[in-house]
């Protein structure tokens, strides 16, 4: 849970110290977002940048009561990769305790921004798992330009004592991991694609999936950043318009719950 101007890709545009002049627009999308998932009886995870919590508690509290899971984006929104140890461990036990502050509940999980734990800082796990977190989310075992560690398990698995990381969905294919667990590959590709690899991981695998995405996915209205690159503007903005419709459509067609629940009985 971020707002649109915290993304990683506007990072060389838009200078934190700018944040909070810039219109913030996650709440609306938010309660958007917990009526959508109201109207399908389905509960979720939100890992949640403090940042926003601390400028928006009673949202934070409204997503709790509604029966989610409030998990820890970290505070900055700065990639692990980007951070050194003492730094990235500084920056989510800060995190957690802003979360807990807001809500009054305990935050169990952490997803890295821009999934940036790989091969070269698996240090970053042990930070997670002494700040106090009992799962990780961090980890997507694809090819890409900017994240992914091929290489990882693809399921749950424990790299570290006391900690369970829970790698972002991928399909097997073609001896090589696709993504299939959201963000603009949903955006991007047909939903009977999306659908159908799902349910390849759900029926051949017999794993349960994690899909993700953001609040600023559903805002086809959101300003736009004109001086960011071409990439950085196609990535974000692509089919925005048709994102709701699609996840309302994933909603019925998969039963969906908090990460606590499924991976931590």
């Amino acid at each position: 849970m971020e707002d649109y101007f915290q993304v990683a890709a506007f990072a060389p545009y838009i200078a934190r110290g700018e944040w909070d002049s810039l219109q913030c627009r996650v709440e609306r999308n938010v309660d958007r977002i917990l009526e959508l998932l109201s109207q399908c009886d389905a509960k979720a995870t939100f890992f949640t940048l403090s940042w926003v919590a601390e400028r928006y508690p009673a949202m934070v509290r409204r997503i709790v009561d509604a029966g989610h899971e409030l998990a820890s984006h970290g505070h900055s929104h700065l990639r692990a990769s980007e951070q050194s140890p003492n730094e990235f461990f500084e920056d989510i036990s800060t995190a957690k305790k802003i979360l807990e502050q807001s809500s009054g509940v305990s935050v169990q999980g952490y997803r890295a921004p821009s999934f940036s734990i790989g091969a070269s800082n698996l240090w970053a796990l042990e930070c997670i798992e002494r700040a106090g977190y009992l799962y990780s989310s961090s980890i997507y075992p694809i090819q890409h330009d900017h994240y992914g560690w091929a290489a990882a398990p693809r399921f749950a698995f424990r790299p570290v004592p006391g900690l369970l990381e829970i790698p972002i969905t991928t399909v097997h294919l073609l001896n090589r991991n696709w993504p299939a667990g959201g963000g603009g590959y949903f955006r991007l590709l047909p939903y009977d694609l999306s659908r159908w690899a799902l349910r390849r991981v759900n029926l051949a695998d017999r794993q349960p999936v994690i899909f993700y995405f953001h609040p600023w996915e559903i805002d086809p209205n959101q300003p736009r950043i004109s001086n960011a690159g071409y990439k950085a503007r196609f990535r974000h903005y692509l089919n925005l318009n048709r994102m709701e419709g699609r996840l309302g459509q994933l909603l019925r067609d998969f039963r969906w719950s908090r990460v606590d629940s499924v991976f931590l009985q």
